[in-house]
């Protein structure tokens, strides 16, 4: 978890125009909300949120919006990103106490080595890449790890087989699977199908283009 300062404009005017006109002055329109707070529309600078991100490398960041200032602690909620250049295009940005827990998404970081993929052939699968945890702000871990080192072909892991760090709860039903470990052929088998389906996906649209 990272603590860092951004300053903030709060803004009174809304609409696409409006938001437009940010982005080509070099601003993320975006919005603050909460439980606590009436929703406040405010714009951040492209470039230092940017900078931000790649500094944070995935990890949960804590925000202190300097709003004019007035300081408000906040986590983002929502980034909406451009569907063609994935530049981001609005920031939904969470209000928040330290006094309150939150609930987030972490990254899931996989330890050891299933003895099922080193030592019988089979595949492990990512169901899940990140997990819902509940906490204080503060005690925001940078990620959840998850051994694998016991799971066989066939074994799956759930969220029920974690112990949570402290100060910590996952807010992820218990049977929830995250890994599992498949037999080499029923991998082949799901590639196999996948293949087909693009392929069939593919003559489809070469009928339709001669038509």
């Amino acid at each position: 978890m990272i603590q860092i300062n951004l300053d903030a404009k709060v803004r009174t005017e809304s609409g696409k125009g409006v938001a437009r006109k940010l982005r080509r002055e070099g601003r993320i329109p975006a919005v603050l909300y909460g439980p606590k707070i009436e929703p406040i529309s405010l714009s951040v600078n492209t470039h230092d949120f940017n900078k931000i991100l790649i500094k944070a490398e995935g990890e949960q960041v804590i925000f202190t919006l300097n709003l004019d200032g007035d300081e408000r602690l906040a986590l983002i909620k929502e980034l909406q990103r451009h569907p063609v250049n994935d530049r981001i295009r609005h920031i939904d940005f969470y209000a928040i106490s330290v006094e309150d827990k939150v609930e987030v998404e972490v990254p899931i970081k996989i330890v050891g080595k299933a003895k099922g993929v080193e030592l019988n052939g089979g595949v492990l699968e990512m169901i899940q890449r990140t997990i819902a945890i509940k906490c204080l702000p503060l005690a925001i871990p940078k990620e959840i790890e998850v051994d694998i080192s016991d799971l066989d072909v066939g074994d799956a892991l759930h969220v029920s087989d974690l112990t949570p760090p402290e100060g910590v709860e996952f807010a992820e039903a218990p049977d929830t699977t995250l890994v599992t470990v498949v037999g080499g052929t029923v991998q082949a088998e799901e590639e196999a199908e996948e293949e087909e389906i693009e392929e069939a996906a593919e003559a489809t649209e070469e009928e339709s283009s001669e038509e």
